[in-house]
């Protein structure tokens, strides 16, 4: 069961323990989130042993940064903000956020609204992890982190519009892989 910041001193504790240099705080503070960032991280890298890395390089950072936390809004996001941010990074280092962009579409991007029956939620997940790099990473950023477009933009130097191109795109082929699952289904009377 996740401990709750606001019925427990025990992050305030681990995050004085961590401004202190405590090895202790720091070990206390990564194994009550990594689990959950590693998760952040792998809907980003694909590869395992890249996305620990990601994970460790992204509570270095929060570590090195902890003095700049202002105890506004919730310390979980705010970590979760630098995670995402080093998997970003970790991804243009890497070469492999490409973003692909057919200018011939750009007039005729919308949100279409996905349904997705009773798709269970894991399933879901992989049919994202399998979308190109550049669909996954824009469609993770809005769908699931909650960034909007402009934001998006600026995290990865791109322009709005190819921003709503790639979630457009990765919308479309999310509904085609999700369409077998709707047929399976239905033949199985769900």
């Amino acid at each position: 069961m996740p401990i709750k910041e606001n019925h427990t001193g025990i992050v305030l504790g681990l995050i004085k323990g961590c401004l202190a240099g405590d090895r202790k705080s720091q070990r206390g503070l990564y194994e009550l989130y990594s689990g959950k960032f590693l998760s952040i991280c792998l809907r980003y890298i694909k590869d395992q042993d890249l996305a620990q890395d990601v994970l460790v390089e992204g509570f270095m950072k929060i570590f090195e940064k902890l003095d700049t936390y202002r105890q506004e809004g919730s310390f979980e996001g705010w970590m979760k903000k630098i995670m995402v941010t080093q998997a970003l990074q970790t991804l243009r280092k890497n070469k492999k956020l490409l973003m692909e962009v057919d200018w011939d579409d750009q007039d005729h991007i919308t949100s279409p609204n996905l349904v997705f029956g009773k798709i269970e939620a894991d399933e879901l997940l992989k049919l994202v992890a399998s979308l190109p790099v550049g669909y996954r990473t824009v469609f993770n950023l809005y769908a699931i982190e909650g960034y909007s477009h402009s934001e998006i933009s600026n995290l990865l130097g791109i322009a709005e519009n190819t921003s709503k191109s790639q979630l457009s795109r990765a919308r479309s082929l999310l509904q085609k892989q999700i369409a077998p699952y709707t047929i399976k289904q239905k033949s199985n009377g769900r």
